[in-house]
């Protein structure tokens, strides 16, 4: 979540030179050829039809539809409004785990939940209130596409923990990176037909060499590993480091201010996470499944 949460000040730089739906397919393609080595057709004849599903809807919610929503609505929408609307993710995965996954909600889980969002929201109306909203007669529509964003994040939280107990890691995000990569084909290829390659200056073509590869290889397999082990409502109240991530990478790369709100979003983010990593039922279930079964994906 932290690679995730600095890779928004680098987004925004790379998409002033490279269309977005361009940007998108580029990351796709990079990841791709990243992960060939795990595209072996033996193996992937052993994946189920259920896990091909599974692996389509992840692919389609967390890689294709997530980049296309939040990239198009934080151009239209504030920063403050994004912000603020992403906080919500540690709450939707909550919510979703409890109906899907019929995991209890159990007041811990709750209390950390609201402390994430609390943080959050307090740094980014803080951030909104001093840098100015700005006014956008489409900022409703950019607004609409955040919350969609956060709706297939949460999805997507969900869909990786069942995947997790039968697939590798690093499967499942060569997978699902295949598919994405496929479905933003068509798309991508629009963009590509009056784009000027040489007017790119080549610290932007390193920067999204690296955004491609620490937001679809590294994140996205180092997520993978951690939700294994920890139930979709603990692994939501981590999601809230992203945009905690984010104001730190304005702060140190971008120079802005840091301010108290800075400060108690943190502190308030952090007893989240303290609070839901205690030893307690939900815990010692998800620890005592680690060390009883065997790693499914370990010999793949």
């Amino acid at each position: 979540m932290a690679l995730v949460g600095s890779n928004v000040g680098l987004g925004k730089s790379i998409i002033a030179h490279v269309p977005v739906l361009l940007f998108a397919l580029l990351r796709f393609v990079i990841a791709i050829v990243c992960l060939a080595p795990w595209y072996r057709p033996a193996r992937m004849r052993r994946v189920s039809r259920a896990e091909w599903l599974n692996l389509f809807l992840q692919a389609f919610f967390g890689t294709f539809l997530f980049t296309l929503l939040m990239l198009n609505g934080v151009r239209l929408t504030s920063a403050m409004a994004a912000g603020v609307i992403t906080s919500t993710i540690p709450a939707t995965v909550a919510i979703l785990s409890w109906v899907v996954l019929r995991e209890r909600l159990s007041r811990r889980t709750v209390a950390s939940v609201l402390l994430a969002v609390a943080g959050i929201t307090v740094l980014n109306i803080a951030r909104g209130e001093a840098h100015g909203a700005g006014a956008n007669s489409q900022a409703w529509l950019g607004n609409l596409m955040i919350l969609g964003a956060v709706l297939c994040e949460s999805i997507y939280v969900i869909l990786s923990r069942r995947l997790t107990q039968t697939l590798a890691a690093i499967e499942i995000c060569a997978y699902t990176h295949l598919i994405g990569g496929l479905l933003m084909l068509p798309l991508g290829l629009v963009p590509l037909l009056t784009f000027d390659a040489s007017a790119v200056p080549a610290q932007t073509w390193l920067m999204l060499l690296w955004y491609a590869l620490s937001a679809s290889v590294f994140s996205f397999w180092l997520w993978m590993k951690g939700i294994r082990h920890v139930p979709a409502q603990l692994a939501g109240v981590f999601t809230s480091v992203l945009p905690v991530a984010a104001a730190t990478y304005g702060i140190v790369v971008l120079g802005e201010q840091p301010r108290w709100p800075h400060g108690v979003a943190l502190a308030c983010v952090l007893a989240g996470i303290v609070l839901a990593s205690r030893p307690g039922r939900i815990s010692r279930g998800a620890w005592r499944g680690k060390a009883a079964g065997a790693d499914p994906g370990a010999g793949a």
